[in-house]
């Protein structure tokens, strides 16, 4: 969790040194920002000081630092300070997008480009100048801390001229509190106006075409080695002092001499770019408004980091690890000046089809920062390699000189410990506290009369018997249930009983355990006795009217049984609890959901569940929630529990197995899914990196043992973390930096493993290197974090002001720092180009959108899955992919087992490119959308979906019929294919223009209007004006 979301990490705001021995709900004050807070040099905006010495470019190591004149014109801004604002990446100029704002429009396709409007005419938009109020959130760190001396003109004077703007009338933004302008002394003098220069340069110098095309090394002994000795003596100077550009000398050991690049060697192989003066590919300038089509034909692909190819080579997976900037800024204040998050984006327990997995009695570890060995820590020799995180010398044991795999002696840098970035190890017996704890799985089940009346009670019981020999598990597996309403049910279900035994506690108020040593059973030698719970508990409750729910006193109950071995709890709800501890009231207000202003109730009502999660934390118990119901449980509340003990949440709205049919089959594959995929037990993570940089907020569901370790109770391949880091010290002396994650878990086997994945990044001391260098969904995943806990600690206006002000304050930082001469229009490199596009489409998604009657529940569900769901399940839930598949053909398939997948193109999402005679499927991530036109072809209505004609589609057609014709094999393995690239199982809605799901298909068209939305085409004039005060 972010320190600044949900109240805080764990509970309080000081970091827990020794697990749970400090008061576990202390609140973080309301007015805790995103970022870090900002240190003590940054008081007070300061004039510009000469640019440090620059490290060599990643693209022209003759490229100067960027001249300080050209910085954005906004200091930095402090916590809770009267002259600041709150924002994701702060300057404060971006009023709230909501009808306020902006005057209604017709809804209809709008035209590209839409009518001219004359935007020098100051009748069109009144912003008034608001001083800073005093805040209730602290700002990011994004702010620049230096003013310019010399601000770019106005826009005014060349929008006349240019590009033709739609009939846009701006109306005065309401007062915030937070978001106004900063006073006239901070924000320097007025733009003077006039017409701008003609061309567009960058003030850095000529750029070599291939950001990642890097010469290699080559040398003339030992020709055998990977990027993995140098041949040095012992530095004379301190390892972190040692300039990392500096060659080491080779006479102390010539033998060893080093023939490919490592990463203490980048500086000449840096140098050695310097080939071309043509413009990389990420920084081509593009100007939003006159280009269009930015979408690729197929997915967005992470940037590749500017390294040589033998240490890319052996870099870690952009699917498992991926960074917000691949290349590194060499100072806090130039990461200011890009106004761009630095941050890690992280998949630790992702399922993989190649994991090597060492078992070793010796595990090598630096002896000062305990850095796991990996691909980029350098040999000084055979016996002694350098940490790449603190640059501590270490030894090699003898052990490790063996390689086994070639069977070789002699060769540590050949090992599969230096040749892989992610790897496994079978931890040995000094990673264990106690032995290695059983499987254990619990299930909660509410049986009032509203959860059997749903039916979901035969869908699990089925799943469950379905499935019973597939849970991960051993000969140790236990099994538990707990069935509740207003009271609790426990089961025993002890070897030599003819049949189970339910034991009813009624005193909620101070639950027990009645038979402790038979409630929890050895699933291999029970499994008679659990198969007949699970074949007669529907039926037992059919024909309860018993209506209390009494979820409070149940996780109780769970709680005193698992404590002993820890375990996962899975817990089913259909309502809000209302008696015992934890009892709620209803909070929604359905009349209030269209509310321009903010959304309320989306912080807990109660720290019962947040205390009770904390506690399950500690004894290695996580809490999953399967929430499925028709009415409000607030989940606001019952999320607490799976958050912070690292469990995961599950929300099926409207369920019911014969009224929603979709649900369930959606409930049937997520569960299947659930019981079956791997699982770890009693587990935590620690994030290191090299010294200089430093972590200070984490997303997720977890719990924060000390400043950089997890606590892990379960973890799962289907979970996603976020780090937001800052830079502590200047990374001046140092060409590369790296990051590790320690992944230290129990398997279902019993096994104590650690999985290890490290990140090598190049630093870099040019703004345009790290434009370059942005990955743009990263970027947008950790904003939407960091927006969620915005919203929860502020307001939802705050996190969406915050949102449209990190694309304003991006490119306007790209337009003045980057570009030297100006030219009108709304300008972006390449690498950033879809960030707006994804900003809008965040603003639009359910978590965060205004003027629709999203219920509270379904909200405060998607912030949860943007701080949950890893980066590429992700983006397809904030911005869909639509196809055409009405006419796909082979050209550019993929062979795939046999199997021929096509690859039709991604379009934009919007009306336009929807015809009335075609076909097109939309991608949402956990749902499908197959859109049928009114004058779709009749060949493909026939040899697809197996009807005469249109009015033949039946309303509620869940799946395509499988014909023997090749349209239909065609679509059938391309959407067989889209869903075997996630865990989940995307339910796929065949819709025609009079289905009850249309509404929802165009709500995803992003680019196009909404009633409380802007398009996309209108947002960038938005950005451009807000660009150009």
């Amino acid at each position: 969790m972010s320190s600044s979301g949900f109240a805080s990490q764990n509970g309080a705001g000081a970091t827990y040194a020794n697990g749970l021995s400090q008061n576990p709900v202390a609140l973080y004050p309301s007015n805790q920002g995103y970022m870090t807070p900002p240190q003590p040099g940054y008081l007070n905006a300061m004039p510009a000081k000469a640019p440090t010495p620059p490290a060599p470019s990643c693209y022209n190591p003759s490229r100067q630092q960027p001249s300080p004149v050209a910085m954005s014109q906004h200091p930095l801004s402090l916590p809770s300070s009267p002259n600041h604002r709150p924002a994701l990446v702060p300057p404060a100029h971006t009023p709230p997008l909501t009808n306020s704002f902006y005057q209604q429009h017709p809804q209809q396709p709008p035209r590209w480009p839409p009518p001219a409007v004359n935007h020098a005419s100051p009748a069109l938009i009144s912003t008034p100048q608001q001083p800073y109020s005093t805040g209730t959130s602290t700002p990011l760190v994004f702010q620049n801390t230096m003013q310019s001396p010399a601000p770019l003109p106005p826009y005014s004077a060349l929008n006349n001229t240019h590009m033709p703007a739609p009939a846009l009338n701006i109306v005065a933004p309401h007062t915030h509190h937070s978001f106004g302008k900063p006073p006239a002394a901070l924000r320097g003098t007025p733009p003077p106006s006039g017409p701008p220069p003609p061309l567009v340069t960058h003030n850095d110098g000529p750029y070599s075409a291939q950001p990642g095309a890097m010469n290699r090394l080559m040398g003339t002994a030992y020709p055998s080695l990977q990027p993995a000795y140098q041949s040095v003596p012992t530095p004379q100077k301190p390892p972190h002092m040692q300039p990392a550009a500096q060659p080491y000398s080779t006479a102390a050991a010539p033998q060893y001499q080093q023939p490919t690049v490592s990463a203490a060697q980048l500086g000449p192989s840096l140098a050695a770019l310097n080939l071309q003066s043509q413009m990389p590919e990420a920084l081509r300038v593009v100007n939003l408004l006159q280009e269009r089509s930015l979408l690729p034909p197929g997915a967005v692909t992470p940037p590749t980091p500017c390294l040589p190819q033998d240490l890319q080579r052996l870099n870690c997976s952009p699917e498992v690890f991926r960074c917000t900037l691949t290349s590194i800024p060499q100072t806090q204040t130039l990461l200011n000046k890009a106004k761009l998050p630095l941050g890690l984006l992280l998949h630790p327990f992702k399922d993989l089809s190649q994991l090597p997995v060492v078992t070793s009695s010796t595990i090598v570890r630096c002896r000062s920062c305990r850095t796991y060995i990996n691909p980029f820590v350098s040999f000084l020799d055979q016996r002694r390699w350098k940490c790449n995180l603190c640059y501590r010398v270490n030894d090699v044991p003898e052990e490790f000189m063996y390689n086994p795999v070639s069977r070789s002696y002699g060769e540590p840098h050949k090992r599969p410990e230096v040749q892989n970035a992610t790897i496994e190890f079978i931890a040995p017996s000094e990673y264990m506290l106690r032995p290695p704890q059983p499987a254990v799985y619990l299930f909660v089940l509410d049986v009032s009369h509203n959860a059997v009346e749903t039916g979901y009670l035969d869908v699990v019981c089925q799943s469950l018997l379905d499935n019973l020999n597939s849970l991960p598990g051993d000969a140790r597996t236990k099994i538990g249930f707990i069935t509740f309403d207003s009271t609790i049910h426990f089961y025993n279900l002890q070897e030599g009983l003819s049949q189970p035994q339910m034991l009813i506690v009624s005193d909620i108020e101070d639950v027990f355990l009645p038979t402790p040593d038979s409630l929890l059973v050895n699933l291999s030698e029970c499994k008679e006795l659990v198969q007949d719970l699970l074949r007669s508990l529907p039926q037992m409750f059919s024909k309860t009217m018993e209506t209390q729910s009494a979820l409070g006193p149940a996780l109780q109950g769970a709680f005193k049984l698992l404590s002993p071995t820890g375990g996962r709890v899975s817990v089913f709800q259909t309502q809000l609890p209302a008696v015992g501890a934890g009892a709620l009231k209803p909070r929604e207000e359905p009349s209030q959901r269209a509310a321009v202003k903010d959304v309320q109730h989306l912080s807990p009502a109660t720290d019962f569940y947040k205390k009770l999660a904390l506690d399950c934390s500690g004894q290695q118990i996580a809490v999953d929630l399967f929430l499925l119901s028709a009415q409000y449980c607030d989940l606001a509340s019952l999320g607490c529990i799976s958050r912070y003990s690292a469990g995961c949440v599950y929300y099926y709205p409207s369920y019911h197995n014969h009224h929603n049919p979709s649900q369930t089959e959606r409930f049937q594959k997520d569960f299947k899914r659930y019981l079956t995929r791997k699982i770890g037990f009693e587990a935590v993570m620690r994030i290191r990196c090299t010294k200089g940089l430093s972590i200070h907020t984490f997303h997720g569901n977890f719990f924060v043992r000390s400043t950089d370790l997890l606590s892990l109770p379960n973890v799962n391949p289907d979970a996603g973390f976020a780090v937001q880091m800052s830079i502590e010290e200047n990374l001046l002396d140092m060409q590369v930096v790296s990051f590790q994650a320690a992944l230290l878990y129990t398997s279902s086997k019993g096994e104590r493993r650690i999985r290890v994945h490290t990140l090598c990044l190049p630093v870099v001391s040019s703004l345009s290197d790290i434009f370059a260098g942005a990955d743009v969904q990263a970027v947008t995943a950790l904003l939407a974090s960091m927006a969620v806990d915005r919203s929860v600690s502020a307001s939802l206006s705050d996190a969406r002001d915050a949102l449209t002000n990190a694309a304003i304050d991006s490119l306007t930082s790209y337009r003045t720092s980057v570009l030297t001469i100006q030219q009108p229009g709304l300008l972006s490199p390449a690498c950033l180009c879809l960030f707006p596009l994804y900003i809008l489409a965040l603003l639009k998604y359910k978590a965060f959108r205004t003027g629709t009657s999203a219920r509270l529940d379904e909200r405060v569900f998607a912030m949860c899955q943007l701080k949950y769901q890893p980066l590429a399940y992700l983006m397809l839930m904030v911005h869909p992919a639509l196809y055409r598949v009405d006419n796909m053909t082979d050209e550019g398939a993929l062979n795939i087992n046999e199997r021929t997948v096509p690859q039709p193109r991604v379009l934009q999402l919007t009306v336009e490119k929807l015809s009335g005679d075609g076909a097109f499927l939309m991608d949402h991530g956990t749902v499908l959308y197959l859109w049928i036109g009114r004058n779709c072809s009749p060949t493909f209505l026939t040899q697809v979906l197996g009807v005469q004609s249109y009015a033949a589609v039946p309303q509620n057609m869940k799946q395509l019929p499988e014909l023997d014709t090749t349209e239909s094999s065609r679509i059938r393995a391309f959407i067989d294919w889209l869903r075997e690239q996630r865990p989940f199982y995307p339910i796929l809605h065949i819709i025609k223009d009079e289905s009850e799901l249309k509404a929802e298909f165009m709500h995803n068209m992003t680019e196009d209007r909404t009633e409380s939305a802007l398009s996309y085409y209108e947002f960038l004039l938005h950005l451009q004006q807000q660009i150009s005060k």
